[in-house]
């Protein structure tokens, strides 16, 4: 079975937007894949519960429905970096109950894309980091680069901090999140030469995550 951590290069570079895309390729080659979103902020009241806008995409994303509790066991409801979110609720967030859910995921499915929040350091309690959940699952790593001005650092800086936490780096994504991003070619061949996994794709600004999975060569991951 596969199971990887979707990283980003910060916030808002489309980590749900590439994970669902995977989800929709994975499933294009018969497999049964299911995306988790262990800790989200930012999430709004439901007569169900709290339900976080990303973790919603990707439970509709995966190959079937599977219990909202499984797949963001953690949602908080202020869009803040989630250790000061929880510490408004007063909730302190610990990897156990998300591990118990992640288990049951992936004994259910092929392949389970675990997306991160924030970038790769996000503080998610006192002494927790998002990384961690990547780092002590032994997960290894799918890295969403958000192509726009500044880029290039942000992508080989994640890479370097990956590999200091000693995860695996197996494939990156460009997303063109900025459509007037100027030697975007340039920009590309560049991150092809600097980081050390392959370019697994790169999605066009606009198009769901169906449309664009078709650009995406998920066969590296599955090697």
């Amino acid at each position: 079975m596969s199971t990887f951590f979707i990283a980003g290069t910060d916030t808002g570079v489309g980590k749900t937007h590439a994970t669902c895309a995977l989800l929709h390729a994975w499933r294009a080659r018969g497999l049964h894949a299911c995306g988790m979103k262990p800790v989200a902020s930012g999430s709004a009241e439901t007569a169900e519960g709290l339900r976080n806008e990303d973790a919603l995409a990707l439970q509709a994303a995966s190959s079937a429905p599977m219990p909202y509790e499984w797949i963001n066991p953690v949602a908080l409801r202020e869009p803040l970096s989630p250790h000061l979110a929880a510490a408004r609720e007063g909730v302190e967030i610990g990897l156990a109950p998300l591990l118990d859910a992640f288990q049951r995921l992936r004994d259910m499915h092929d392949a389970v894309l675990v997306e991160g929040v924030g970038g790769w350091m996000v503080p998610l309690s006192r002494g927790l980091l998002a990384s961690d959940i990547a780092r002590q699952w032994q997960l290894p790593v799918i890295l969403v680069v958000g192509l726009r001005l500044g880029c290039l650092s942000h992508a080989l800086l994640t890479a370097r901090a990956i590999a200091t936490d000693g995860c695996r780096l197996v494939g990156w994504i460009g997303n063109r999140i900025d459509p007037d991003m100027a030697a975007v070619e340039e920009n590309l061949a560049t991150l092809r030469q600097w980081l050390p996994a392959p370019c697994l794709g790169v999605l066009p600004h606009g198009g769901s995550p169906r449309e664009v999975s078709s650009l995406l060569d998920i066969a590296p991951l599955l090697a």
